[in-house]
Formats: C-alpha cells, structure tokens, sequence
C-alpha cells in the first residue's frame, strides 16, 4: 500500500488512520482486537488514541483505549510496526484542560504505560489551554522528546493565532516544532479548516490527520432521518448535518457509490485522501464492514469529475 511522509517527520504512514476512541466504549477488547487485527492486515498501520479516550463512559476513567491498544501490541508482537499516535491536554480528572509541564510529564507516562511501549511515535495537543504559554508546552515536549519517551508533536483544535503562536515560538525559542495537525474535516464540515488553519499548514509543510472524517456516521449514509438516531449510541449527535446541504452531500455519496461499487464510507474517505492537505483521514470502526470501507476508500479511483461533483455538493 502507498505510504505517505507525515509533514516534515520520518513516519510514513498509509493514507487512513484507526480512530481508537471507540475502544472500551461502543467495542470491548475482544472485538477492538478483531478488527485491528483486520487493519494491519490490510496494509495499514497508524492508530490514534488520547489518555481521555473513554472516560465519558460511566465507570470508565480514561485511559481505556490506549489500554487495549497496548495489550494487542504486546499479544501481536508488533510495536515496531505500527505508527502510534496519543494525544494529552484533555481533563482526565483535574477538572480543566491542562498542557502544564507538569501535567504532561506525568501524563506521557501513565499513556506508555497503559500503551506498553517505551515510546509514542507522534505526541498531540488535544485541546488548547489558553491559560499556559505555549513555551511552557513546547518545553515540556522538548524533555520528551530528549528522553526519547516521544520522536514528534503535533497538535489538535487549535485556533489559527495559537498554532501560529506555537509555531512562531519554535521557530523563535529554538523548541520543538508541530509537524502535523488534527482538525476537524469532513465533506459536511469543511469551512472551518479550509478557510481556518488550512493556509497555515500548507504554509508549514505540516501533515494533516483528519478527525470526524465521516461527520461521525452521517457520510456513511446511517442517519438520513431523525427516525434512524436510534441505530448507535451517537445518532443524535447526526442532527445538525440533516439540512438540505446534507441531503446534497448524500446525494452525491450515493451516485458515487453506485458507480463504482462501493460503499458511501469509502467514497467520503476517498474525497479526504485526495485532497492535497490532507495525509491520512482518522476514521473509526466497530464492524469488520467498516474497515473493509477502508481498503475501498484506498484502492478505489476517484476522476476529476467525481471529486468535482462532491465539492460542488459540499460547497458552502
């Protein structure tokens, strides 16, 4: 499968990432290592998690999902093969999002050790904390990255004036630098990024992993009434798509996948993988039918004309 250089580090990745947030949550360990067994075998090879991932979940306390991505790993054999991907900042019990030093120098080795590894392979910013400089941050990566614990940063949902802050910082304080970035981005949701930090990440050479890629389960076509909310646990969060430019999306996802025998999943993904910004949308699976979506999102052929008739539905 073709590998893509991830911005400016030395990871090549396969252009689409495993969303683990759904580990310990919608799936439990037996199936969570099903289908990441079905993933690798098909050629891909980055995961993305966070510390927080599932903690929204009564009885959970975060840390669920790197958990059982750190005992697949240990029960495969395969650290060495897989591109793995954590995120800190996010409140994991002090009740604030928190990018201190101190915070994640505690955090980063609660996550290897759920995780099983002596390394993360690309370390992100979850959410901003505007209360902590971004020196202080960076610094704080810099020790990381010196005790070998992380190889790259990045960072995700970040404002345009606080990636650039960062990336001014490390250029100007001779810190580490953000190499790739995690916005929300989607056929639906495109305005944000492509009008927001887009510009700054081209500027910077920087990677670009996706999240929501499939608008959390619209794009896949699940959700096209209030009357299916009630096919997963996050239907409902499917009602702000269910406008007449949604319709116009899902129109297009469906004459596209018509046309080229496959399914919707594989036709949105297959839009994000061509767009230039973009190195690898994330995406996330509960069935073996979602991460064949996958293997179709990479292999299938989108024209000229085919990209041109979903941007012409999506534009905003």
């Amino acid at each position: 499968m073709e590998k893509r250089k991830l911005g400016n580090t030395d990871l090549s990745i396969a252009p689409l990432v495993f969303g683990g947030n759904v580990f310990g949550w919608t799936i439990d360990k037996k199936q969570s290592f099903k289908l990441l067994d079905q993933f690798v075998d098909g050629g891909f090879n980055t995961i993305d998690t966070a510390d927080v991932y599932s903690r929204w979940v009564e009885g959970n306390q975060g840390g669920e999902s790197e958990t059982i991505i750190g005992e697949w790993m240990k029960a495969r054999g395969n650290r060495d093969d897989i591109t793995l991907i954590t995120k800190v900042g996010s409140d994991v019990g002090q009740g604030h999002k928190d990018l201190t030093e101190g915070h994640i120098l505690k955090a980063v080795d609660k996550s290897l050790q759920r995780l099983q590894t002596d390394h993360v392979d690309l370390y992100l910013t979850h959410w901003d904390d505007d209360k902590t400089p971004v020196e202080e941050t960076l610094g704080a990566y810099q020790k990381l990255i010196e005790a070998g614990k992380v190889r790259w940063i990045g960072a995700s949902n970040l404002s345009y004036d606080r990636l650039k802050a960062s990336l001014d910082a490390s250029k100007n304080e001779g810190l580490p630098r953000y190499e790739v970035f995690q916005p929300e981005y989607n056929l639906y949701a495109r305005q944000g990024f492509e009008e927001g930090v887009g510009p700054l990440c081209k500027e910077h050479g920087l990677g670009v992993t996706s999240y929501y890629s499939l608008a959390r389960g619209f794009l896949t076509g699940k959700y096209r009434s209030k009357k299916d909310f009630g096919k997963s646990v996050r239907g409902n969060q499917a009602v702000k798509y269910l406008d007449e430019r949604g319709q116009r999306i899902l129109e297009a996802l469906d004459e596209l996948s018509e046309k080229h025998n496959v399914s919707l999943a594989a036709i949105a993904l297959a839009w994000l993988i061509a767009q230039p910004l973009v190195t690898a949308p994330i995406a996330s699976a509960t069935k073996a039918d979602h991460v064949r979506a996958f293997s179709e999102a990479v292999n299938v052929n989108l024209s000229k004309d085919d990209l041109e008739q979903l941007n012409q539905a999506s534009s905003y």
